[in-house]
């Protein structure tokens, strides 16, 4: 603890942000480049290095947040960036991604605002890579066995780079054109852009792992001859199957679901397109859905351009402060919480009739209304109470132009056939079964992330990766040595 006053004597200051008038006109991220540093050590002071650190609870993945805030106040980055990756394979991405849990959990924050542990943690990363602290960490030798990786986001990364660290060949199979899951064709490049896992995917292949992209198992290559190939196989293919809004007008033109509208834009971003087929550019947009996703929406559409831009949620309006009763700490409370993307919104004004910001709070869609060529011009919805039933006489209609259905992911996707050729059990849910060594009811083959465990966060993904690899390289090797940080049935703290 190197300032044992530093929470008493130092507020609490956050990386700035770009102003909204200059970011909205680019892809760029929204904070202002270089000015983390100069603030980052003194908020790392204000850690007041616990007996007992819930924020190591509230992170998934056992992230050592007092020790690398100790050394971040003490300028030692190269110890901080050895602490940081010691529990996390990639803190560049939930630096930028994650929503902090670590934060709720912070013991300052049960009567003062909780330590920046993100930025913290985002400032080590980006520090480490600019003073060569991350260099490919390649194996003494190899095992002489092969495992195969399904999906390249988050939780198949962690796998792949923890799998082929402990010495075994790996291969991950990526059914897009490019390495990422959904870091690459579904987060905006305004929330992190695309550098920082093209440099993390070049130390991966350094190390030794292989990637095979435009390749859909069950598809393009069958799941038993996969299966067949390799000594085991991970399954980390995500919860991509999109939950549908079931209203009358659902069938006309111009609806859409988030996750057919963001890729667009990425590859935009990239280069492959000059111009999103679905660009918001000059419509009135209405996201129906309020959580990250429709928010990445929300600021996709303001960089396309669009006329007006209004975001549903059908939860009411959080309050600003945790009810102790319902969410006391150190659990996640629901709060109201302003992204970059809803203050961009509020000082747009994209919405004249919004409660707050963009967003229409306790509203619920009724069905939609479309012009003579079938093309959706008008959102019926109506306001609900907190049992979602609608309040009489509160119904409005909203004109729209582009409907973007933002309403979460139910399984994952069984369109390439893999679930079905391998015979892999599903619970209620749709998620993939498995045991308490992350195997599915077929041999050989595992499942880690959202695949199994439903829609999460970054670094539940992340944490489900490396405990996925250390049940492999257990199963493949006798022993083990890699850390797993979570079960299989491990959830997140809840009152």
């Amino acid at each position: 603890m190197a300032d044992p006053k530093g929470f008493m004597t130092t507020p609490r200051e956050e990386y700035p942000r770009r102003p909204v008038e200059e970011r909205v006109r680019d892809w760029n991220e929204v904070y202002v480049p270089g000015a983390l540093l100069p603030i980052i050590s003194r908020q790392a002071d204000r850690c007041m290095d616990c007996g007992i650190p819930f924020c190591h609870d509230a992170c998934p993945l056992g992230n050592l947040i007092p020790e690398w805030n100790d050394l971040v106040s003490r300028e030692d980055w190269r110890a901080a960036s050895d602490r940081l990756h010691a529990t996390n394979n990639f803190p560049e991405f939930t630096g930028r991604l994650c929503p902090a849990p670590c934060e709720a959990g912070c013991v300052l924050a049960i009567n003062q605002p909780a330590v920046t542990i993100k930025n913290v943690e985002v400032a080590i990363a980006d520090r480490a890579w600019a003073d060569g602290f991350t260099p490919p960490r390649p194996p003494d030798r190899l095992s002489g066995r092969t495992v195969a990786v399904i999906g390249s986001g988050p939780a198949g990364l962690a796998a792949a780079q923890q799998l082929t660290r402990a010495g075994h060949t790996v291969a991950v199979y990526e059914r897009a054109d490019r390495i990422g899951g959904l870091l690459r064709y579904g987060i905006p490049a305004f929330k992190m852009e695309k550098r920082h896992l093209d440099r993390r995917l070049e130390q991966m292949r350094a190390e030794g792992t292989k990637f095979r992209t435009s390749t859909a198992i069950g598809r393009d290559l069958g799941a038993a001859e996969l299966r067949a190939r390799y000594d085991a196989v991970v399954l980390a293919v995500g919860a991509t199957a999109w939950r549908e809004l079931d209203v009358p007008g659902r069938e006309l033109a111009g609806i859409h679901q988030a996750m057919e509208y963001l890729p667009l834009a990425d590859r935009v971003c990239e280069g492959d397109l000059e111009v999103s087929p679905l660009s918001a550019a000059g419509k009135h947009v209405v996201i129906v859905g309020g959580g990250d996703t429709g928010a990445d929406c929300l600021g996709t559409a303001v960089r396309e351009g669009a006329a007006s831009v209004t975001q549903l949620d059908i939860y009411p309006q959080p309050e600003s402060e945790r009810d102790e009763d319902v969410e006391p700490w150190p659990t996640y409370p629901k709060i109201y919480r302003l992204s970059a993307a809803h203050e961009e919104a509020r000082d747009l004004e994209t919405a004249p009739a919004a409660d707050a910001d963009a967003r229409l709070f306790a509203a619920s869609t009724l069905h939609f209304t479309g012009d003579a060529d079938g093309h959706v011009r008008s959102l019926r919805l109506v306001e609900v109470d907190e049992r979602r039933r609608p309040v009489p006489g509160s119904g409005r209609t909203l004109p729209v132009d582009l409907v973007l259905l933002a309403l979460g992911f139910s399984g994952p996707d069984r369109h390439d056939g893999l679930i079905d050729q391998l015979g892999l059990v599903l619970d209620a849910r749709g998620t993939i079964t498995r045991d308490t060594d992350f195997a599915t009811n077929v041999p050989k083959v595992y499942v880690a992330g959202d695949a199994a465990r439903g829609q999460s966060l970054i670094v539940w993904a992340i944490a489900e990766g490396r405990a996925v690899a250390a049940a492999v390289d257990r199963a493949l090797a006798g022993t083990s040595q890699l850390p797993a940080p979570i079960g299989p049935y491990d959830r997140p703290m809840t009152a």
